[in-house]
């Protein structure tokens, strides 16, 4: 039987598992954008996108699969972590960081459903899910309401997320002894590039989402292909794009960077 120590690094490797394959969806993501950008987009810039951009490469059925479970197990770390995790002696800390944990495990079982989807051959690119959920949720009893909070909810962690870009704390998920020299400042300006770009497409995929609510429209909700398309559209619109691009790839190299880490945390 495993004692302590060896369970906690086997829980610690699969977070580096998961960090890996995150960081390799934010990669491909980072590169449909950028097509997007430059008007050559095949595929729908997201996470299900890259995933099949994924599965089109030499091993790529392989390597889906490899994504499938290391979202699983970043999603079971991220849960460890929060709920059972160091350094929350205080119980409002401890609760606050389960809160975050589970939001945070939900997003990685999303994505690593939708590897797993296509790696069984039934992933599908069309971009209806979402409006299709928003509109049946309208149809609830004050379901304008709800999806506008729900978009309301989208947009804080989205400003949360710059707040992180721009107050550096990102810093604490790095060692110490990584935080100096040439490697602490490009993991610095990964880390700021990297959570300033997802927070700014985050929180436009909230505002889609508070526009439909606000318009009953519920086509004009969306994920994030939606809402990198709809950042194209906007005054100088190519040019950001690109910039929110090379952030969500400087986002999947940050993640290779708290993957090497003693823990990913």
């Amino acid at each position: 039987m495993m004692n302590n120590v060896d369970s906690q690094d086997a829980v610690d490797t699969a977070g580096r598992i998961g960090l890996v394959a995150y960081g390799v969806v934010h990669l491909l993501v980072g590169w449909l954008a950028l097509q997007l950008a430059f008007g050559e987009s095949s595929g729908s810039a997201s996470s299900t996108g890259a995933i099949q951009e994924l599965s089109t490469q030499p091993l790529g059925g392989f390597l889906v699969w490899v994504v499938a479970i290391g979202m699983f197990l970043l999603a079971l770390w991220r849960l460890e972590d929060g709920f059972l995790g160091r350094g929350h002696e205080d119980s409002s800390d401890r609760v606050k960081a389960g809160v975050v944990a589970g939001f945070k495990a939900v997003l990685y079982v999303t994505v690593g459903i939708s590897a797993l989807k296509v790696a069984l051959g039934s992933g599908s690119s069309g971009g209806g899910g979402s409006d299709t959920m928003t509109a049946k949720a309208m149809d609830l009893p004050g379901g304008q309401l709800l999806v506008g909070a729900v978009g309301l909810g989208i947009i804080a962690y989205g400003v949360r997320l710059v707040w992180i870009a721009w107050s550096e704390s990102f810093l604490k998920k790095i060692d110490g002894k990584d935080r100096g020299g040439n490697t602490g400042s490009a993991f610095k300006w990964l880390g700021k590039a990297g959570y300033a770009a997802k927070g700014v497409s985050i929180a436009v995929i909230g505002s889609l989402f508070v526009y439909a609510a606000a318009t009953h429209e519920a086509k004009k909700s969306g994920g994030l292909d939606q809402a990198l398309r709809e950042i194209l559209q906007q005054p100088f619109g190519p040019v950001l794009l690109t910039l929110v691009a090379l952030g969500i790839i400087a986002y999947g190299l940050f993640a290779f960077a708290r993957a090497k880490q003693d823990s990913p945390d």
